[in-house]
């Protein structure tokens, strides 16, 4: 008949079938950056490994560095891994204050790392231990600062997204963001543990 509707070709796609799950490309897109941002890590790792035994008569990493401190450092970063993890959980559970909560001792635990690296960097400099002392001395403050940067940009984004729960609660996009910051801080724990053992560790050993 002249008004029959014909049926579409079985390889007829429609735009259902070309939706994607929403914050897909948001999360695709941070995926890229952590990519690109272990490729700085990397360079600092290599650029540290080439210039590790570079003293120019200066302190070697063992006369340094001193392990207990940086284990205690290590353990605290650890230890907020896994209460952001915490915060993931209450979030997926939908409870907001527990989700606030988590996050606040993240950042607590943060801001407690940074300041026992700004402890070292101190204590080192006024020992004379300068970044203008030695290629390995300035290696090392370059990565270790780095990362440093990092974890206090992780403790400004955990007090941005507090302000943003508690004014908007937990809303998709609010969700969203935090896997994102999820990813970004389980990403400096991975890191940081390639700094202690390839820098602290085996410079003590080396």
């Amino acid at each position: 008949m002249a008004n029959d509707v014909q049926a579409p070709p079985a390889y007829y796609v429609t735009e259902e079938d070309h939706a994607h799950e929403p914050g897909g490309a948001t999360l695709l897109g941070f995926w890229i950056y952590l990519m690109s941002d272990a490729l700085i890590f990397a360079t600092l790792f290599a650029t540290f490994g080439v210039l590790s035994t570079n003293y120019a008569g200066g302190p070697t990493a063992r006369e340094i560095f001193e392990l207990p401190l940086v284990a205690v450092n290590t353990a605290i970063l650890l230890v907020s891994s896994i209460t952001y993890g915490f915060a993931v959980i209450a979030m997926q559970e939908e409870r907001l204050r527990g989700t606030q909560a988590w996050l606040a001792v993240t950042a607590l635990l943060g801001i407690g790392f940074v300041g026992i690296e700004l402890f070292e960097f101190g204590k080192l400099i006024a020992e004379g231990a300068t970044p203008q002392r030695s290629a390995f001395l300035s290696s090392f403050f370059t990565l270790v600062s780095t990362h440093g940067l990092h974890v206090t940009f992780g403790i400004v984004w955990i007090g941005v997204m507090l302000v943003q729960l508690g004014q908007r609660g937990l809303i998709a996009e609010n969700k969203r963001r935090l896997m994102c910051l999820s990813m970004f801080w389980h990403f400096l724990d991975v890191v940081w543990i390639g700094v202690f053992t390839f820098v602290y560790l085996l410079g003590v050993i080396r």
